[in-house]
């Protein structure tokens, strides 16, 4: 079985897929979540209330608290930083934060499920965190099908 970090970045590498997700995280919608749910579908893991919550309980304050603050200081300095190579740098350090910070939680968002049994059925994690974005709903189901 893939770990959700290395699932998660060669899904996000597909044709289509880093725009759907930076237009779900645009809307609202937790990437890191998707992505797991994504990880989880692939896996047969049913989708139930309860984990749909435990997931939710654990990601959103690790977003809001790590993730968010580091993410809005990035996207501040982006016009400033086009004319100041120095603040560049620190921005691109941001990102790399960021992005750490979110490999972390899918790394705990990993461990949460670890012992989640699968089923044969199929389950609907995408619908269930991607809500009503039919496109990129579409985009993600496409790009885990031809995993």
């Amino acid at each position: 079985m893939q770990d959700l970090w290395n699932f998660a970045v060669q899904l996000y590498a597909r044709p289509g897929v880093e725009s759907a997700c930076l237009q779900l995280q645009d809307s609202g919608c937790d990437v890191c979540l998707v992505l797991t749910g994504a990880w989880l579908e692939q896996r047969g893991i049913p989708c139930r209330d309860d984990y749909l919550q435990a997931l939710r309980d654990l990601a959103q304050p690790w977003q809001q608290n790590v993730v968010m603050p580091l993410r809005q200081a990035r996207q501040q300095w982006r016009t400033a930083a086009s004319q100041d190579a120095e603040l560049a740098t620190l921005r691109e350090q941001l990102k790399q934060l960021e992005l750490e910070a979110e490999r972390l939680l899918l790394k705990r968002l990993e461990a949460l499920t670890k012992d989640w049994p699968n089923e044969s059925a199929g389950s609907d994690w995408l619908r269930h965190l991607v809500g009503n974005d039919n496109a990129a709903l579409q985009v993600l189901r496409g790009a885990v099908i031809t995993r």
